[in-house]
């Protein structure tokens, strides 16, 4: 995954869950305000689940179209722990990569796309609240 830079010494300022859209918002005192879906969060959790224990073990999370998050619990003072609708809840996601999902939002999410099409796998459409 090709993540940009945070800048040093940023952090959240806000984190609202919007359930009914299922957008987790997030506000950094930099002035940068992501809207990061349940679902993009969940197909890029950092737990082993996905990434693997070394390079080229990762694996392609599919059918996390309806997947909403229950719970967000804080980790120390550097990051948070969703706990999403299908039991996940063992990726910790720190103040710099919930940043750099934020900042490469659109080319991470085509690139997931691309991945689950190359894999076969067809997408539906999330439901709607």
């Amino acid at each position: 995954m090709r993540l940009t830079a945070k800048p040093s010494n940023t952090h959240p300022t806000e984190i609202k869950l919007h359930q009914v859209s299922n957008i987790l918002e997030i506000s950094f005192d930099d002035g940068s305000v992501f809207k990061l879906p349940s679902e993009y969060l969940r197909v890029y959790t950092p737990s082993a689940e996905a990434v693997g224990h070394a390079p080229g073990q990762e694996v392609l999370q599919v059918g996390k179209e309806d997947i909403t998050i229950k719970e967000i619990k804080p980790v120390g003072n550097y990051a948070i722990a969703p706990v999403f609708s299908d039991g996940h809840n063992s990726g910790i996601y720190t103040w710099d990569l919930l940043y750099k999902l934020g900042a490469e939002y659109q080319t991470l999410w085509a690139d997931y796309l691309h991945n689950l099409e190359s894999a076969g796998y067809k997408r539906k459409e999330p439901r709607q609240n």
